[in-house]
């Protein structure tokens, strides 16, 4: 009988690309060339809002936001755009900020010189850059004031908002072809075809083929990966990875993490952002927290402590399991924009807050750190696990508050404070 071999691991690709690097003072947000993929935001504020467009890109930021984008669509905008990155820069938030042009981003750039050097980034839509001769010019003006104060870009094409001059030359192209494509394949090579245009364009102008990102952005699950999984083979330039409109709560966080998880195993995509429509109500934050699950999801980057916590059966008819786990859960993201730069490594962690005895002591002795509740019917005791040992036992009303305390004095035992931590708050 033939020995076996063990199981491969299933490890993301690698698709090599060039390195951007997006810039504010010494912070720099590297995207692509190997470098960690990237999570990024836009905010929904009214940018001329300056103050709380700037409060908000602090929340974005606070959340694991690594680049913020903001709209810049008006003049009374683009004289905001100082304002707000002082305003930043006063709470000591240096995360990079993005503007997002359409339309008029060549005057914008040209005639708000402050607006320009605020930046670190320009998103460039080729679909509304301008229409015949006006193209190429105004693309090239975008492109002048990036190359001028040394600024990365993104040619992001969205097909809400593709070029339709190239679609119809493309639609000309294809009735003369002997069998005729179908509509959506050449939506796709016009998509893929005005985003590589573009950037070669912008390369003959000047720009550094490093400090061009691309996008493709669709709303189609499978449409995205079709396209992307194409734009991936074709180009060697940092994409940009996301799901166009994708929606609100559960629908837009699912579609999302199923498109951006395949191609992101692929090794197809160097910095994502989740499109997720908020909730009346709800913090513009949770598609930081979903971008940030996806990639940790996959192994890709640690972010947060990981909360292992099963999810409840007929044994575990007590909610005591489920107010914990949220409340720990709740805890522990609360305190790292803290504890990232307190407590080095804390990231890491593994908790486990499991609600019967049957799976309970098993997965608590994988995590560093796990409880064991009691479920229906088991004695009123809650075993606590430590670095993979039964340490104690919790007993009474206060178990939850009991099990936070471990958890605190744990973290600050195990990861050695930083002596001289500089902490945004």
């Amino acid at each position: 009988m033939q020995e076996p071999k063990p199981i491969e691991l299933a490890l993301p690709r690698v698709r090599e690309s060039l390195r951007s690097e997006v810039v504010w003072g010494s912070r720099v947000v590297a995207v692509g060339g190997g470098a960690p993929v990237v999570v990024q935001s836009m905010t929904n504020t009214d940018t001329e809002q300056a103050v709380e467009t700037a409060l908000q890109v602090k929340e974005l930021a606070l959340a694991g936001s690594e680049m913020v984008r903001i709209t810049v669509n008006t003049p009374e905008a683009a004289k905001a755009v100082p304002y707000i990155r002082e305003q930043l820069d006063r709470m000591g938030i240096d995360v990079p900020l993005i503007g997002d042009f359409h339309f008029n981003g060549h005057r914008l750039l040209t005639e708000f010189p402050d607006c320009a050097q605020a930046l670190s980034k320009y998103r460039i839509n080729p679909g509304n850059v301008g229409k015949g001769d006006k193209h190429d010019r105004q693309f090239g003006q975008m492109i002048e004031a990036a190359v001028r104060w040394n600024k990365a870009i993104r040619i992001g094409v969205n097909w809400g908002s593709l070029d339709q001059e190239l679609l119809a030359s493309m639609m000309d192209e294809n009735s003369r072809r002997a069998v005729p494509w179908d509509a959506k394949p050449v939506m796709y090579e016009a998509l893929i075809a005005s985003a590589i245009g573009s950037a070669k364009l912008a390369e003959s102008m000047g720009m550094p083929a490093r400090q061009i990102a691309l996008s493709c952005k669709v709303s189609g699950v499978r449409d995205l990966i079709a396209v992307y999984r194409e734009l991936g083979r074709r180009c060697n330039y940092p994409l940009h990875l996301g799901l166009t409109e994708a929606g609100m709560g559960t629908k837009g966080t699912v579609a999302s993490s199923t498109a951006l998880g395949v191609l992101l195993q692929e090794g197809i995509g160097d910095t994502i952002r989740v499109s997720l429509t908020p909730a009346p109500g709800e913090s513009r934050t949770q598609e930081v927290v979903i971008a940030s699950e996806i990639l940790q999801s996959l192994g890709l980057r640690t972010f947060v402590p990981s909360v292992t916590a099963c999810p409840g059966c007929g044994r575990t008819t007590s909610t005591t399991f489920q107010e914990l786990t949220q409340q720990i859960d709740d805890f522990l993201r609360a305190q790292m924009p803290v504890w990232r730069v307190r407590y080095p490594g804390v990231e890491h962690l593994k908790v486990a807050v499991m609600g019967c005895i049957v799976n309970g002591p098993g997965e608590s002795k994988h995590a560093d750190i796990g409880i064991s509740l009691p479920g229906t019917g088991e004695a009123p005791a809650a075993p606590v696990f430590i670095d993979g040992e039964k340490r104690m036992t919790l007993r009474g009303e206060n178990i939850a508050t009991d099990f936070q305390k471990v958890v605190e004095d744990y973290i600050a035992q195990r990861f050695t404070a930083a002596p001289s931590a500089a902490i945004s708050a």
